[in-house]
């Protein structure tokens, strides 16, 4: 299993009062966070993990890497949505957290919730985005909320930092299903973003394998989280139903689609036939018009 020290950089700038996600999008990203660092520890024991916000007057460190899940959530309660985000400098600073790291084996990783317009210069992120590769730092980023303006910048940055394939773009669209499970199937390797092979989006709930996903609620322990556990697993059955429901709509359309063709194959050759069953079945008449008599 890997051995990883994370920083988590969560957007609280204003645009996080937003509903699109269920319940806000802030809630949302709060839920994905307390998932984030149960999956993390729990693939390693030692794996750290690390809480700071990027927005208000400026990025603040609110739990230093740590394997106390209650030190993560009481930094999760103590911050408010302020002002706007400021990425660049958000993952400057968690890379120098990241840098003090007492255990040096660790992978360096900064995985950046990013739920509001990115106002940085894509020249300024791609030059940032070089310096995080040479220092070792791979950055993931979860673009959500504003993610038809954010990709392209998020994507330049992610080809600068990439590294054998350790840095992805997760784009996940609004919707009624929790952040949180629609970035479950991130987790089923070890390292972030694994099982995804690189990919820049994720379509939505219907991407995520009824066996990843399940495989993910086998291997969390419901007693670490009560609440989220029972959150993934409603998810799930959500989930399970919705594509259920898809299914049998295609399979509805696909059958009338299928009868719509078959009246008019039908009424093209109908009448040759009945023509010809009809000549078949008028009785034969001699020269005179009356009927014959079959033998």
């Amino acid at each position: 299993m890997v051995l990883e020290a994370t920083m988590i950089v969560i957007d609280n700038s204003e645009y996080m009062r937003n509903g699109d996600y269920t319940p806000t999008r802030f809630q949302a990203q709060t839920d994905a966070v307390s998932m984030i660092f149960n999956l993390k520890t729990q693939s390693n024991p030692e794996n750290t993990v690390g809480l700071m916000s990027m927005g208000g007057n400026g990025p603040k460190v609110l739990a230093t890497l740590t394997s106390d899940f209650g030190k993560i959530l009481s930094g999760l309660h103590e911050t408010k949505i302020e002002g706007s985000s400021h990425l660049a400098t958000g993952i400057q600073v968690a890379a120098l957290a990241l840098k003090h790291r007492q255990n040096k084996i660790q992978r360096q990783r900064v995985i950046v919730f990013v739920g509001s317009l990115i106002e940085d210069d894509t020249k300024e992120l791609v030059k940032l985005a070089k310096k995080m590769k040479k220092n070792n730092v791979a950055v993931d980023f979860i673009n959500f909320g504003e993610e038809s303006e954010n990709t392209e910048k998020l994507e330049k940055f992610r080809e600068g930092v990439n590294s054998n394939d350790n840095s992805h773009v997760v784009t996940v669209p609004p919707g009624p299903h929790l952040l949180a499970n629609q970035l479950t199937a991130l987790f089923v390797d070890s390292e972030f973003g694994g099982s995804l092979g690189g990919a820049s989006g994720l379509g939505g709930a219907g991407d995520l394998g009824d066996d990843s996903m399940g495989g993910i609620l086998d291997q969390f322990d419901p007693n670490v989280d009560p609440e989220l556990a029972l959150a993934l697993r409603m998810s799930l059955e959500d989930e399970k139903a919705r594509q259920e429901k898809v299914k049998r709509e295609q399979a509805e359309k696909e059958k009338a689609e299928k009868e719509a063709e078959d009246p008019a194959t039908t009424s093209s050759a109908g009448p040759s036939e009945n023509t010809k069953s009809d000549k078949d079945e008028q009785p034969k008449k001699d020269k005179d018009g009356d009927d014959l008599m079959e033998l």
